[in-house]
C-alpha cells in the first residue's frame, strides 16, 4: 500500500514509491498525474516514431520511450512518450534534466496535461524542442526554444511532411505514424 504525503507538495522520492499498477505516475510542481496505459492507436504511433528518430539520429544520442523518467526537479518528474538526449546525459535510473527533444501522443485523458503543464514544465526547464502527436486527426506540431520561450517551429496534418532541423534534421509525415 502507498501512503500519499498528505499537507504538502509530493516529491520525487514519493513518487518511486508508487506501484507498478499499470498507471503513468508523473509530478508537476509537486502535483501528481495519474494516466491510464495508452491504447492500441497511441502505442503504434509512439512505435513508428521511435523508428523515425532513431534512424533519423546520430550515434551519440538516445531515443527512448516511456515509461522511462525525466527528473526536471524534485518536483517536477515527466515520462514523454518519446524523448531524445545524448547518450551521456543519462543516469541510472532517470534523466536528470531536460532531453534535447521531448514528444507526447495525445490521448483523451492526456490532450490538456500535454498542451498545457507539460509543455510549460518543459518550456521553464529550457528544454530546447517538444513535439506533440495528435493521432485522432493525424498531426504534429513541433515547438523550438527561442529565448526562452517555446515558439512554433513547424506543422503537419495528414499526408503533408513537416521537416524539422531540432534536434536533428528529421522529417515526419503524420497518416505514415498511424501504419
Amino acid at each position: 500500500m502507498t501512503t500519499l504525503p498528505r499537507g504538502r507538495q509530493f516529491t520525487a522520492a514519493d513518487l518511486a514509491a508508487m506501484p507498478d499498477d499499470g498507471n503513468r505516475y508523473e509530478l508537476v510542481d509537486g502535483a501528481l498525474i495519474v494516466t491510464p496505459s495508452p491504447v492500441t492507436r497511441h502505442q503504434i504511433v509512439v512505435a513508428n516514431l521511435h523508428w523515425v528518430l532513431r534512424v533519423a539520429g546520430p550515434s551519440d544520442l538516445r531515443v527512448l520511450f516511456a515509461p522511462y523518467d525525466v527528473k526536471l526537479s524534485d518536483i517536477t518528474v515527466l515520462q514523454p512518450d518519446l524523448l531524445v538526449a545524448p547518450r551521456t546525459a543519462f543516469g541510472e535510473a532517470n534523466l536528470p534534466g531536460a532531453p534535447l527533444l521531448a514528444v507526447e501522443v495525445l490521448s483523451p485523458s492526456t490532450r490538456h496535461i500535454d498542451l498545457g503543464l507539460k509543455r510549460s514544465a518543459y518550456e521553464a526547464a529550457r528544454c530546447p524542442a517538444y513535439w506533440v502527436v495528435d493521432p485522432e486527426d493525424p498531426s504534429v506540431t513541433a515547438w523550438e526554444l527561442r529565448g526562452g520561450e517555446y515558439v512554433v517551429a513547424g506543422t503537419a496534418t495528414g499526408a503533408e511532411t513537416l521537416t524539422l532541423a531540432a534536434p536533428y534534421p528529421v522529417s515526419i509525415t503524420p497518416e505514415r505514424l498511424l501504419d
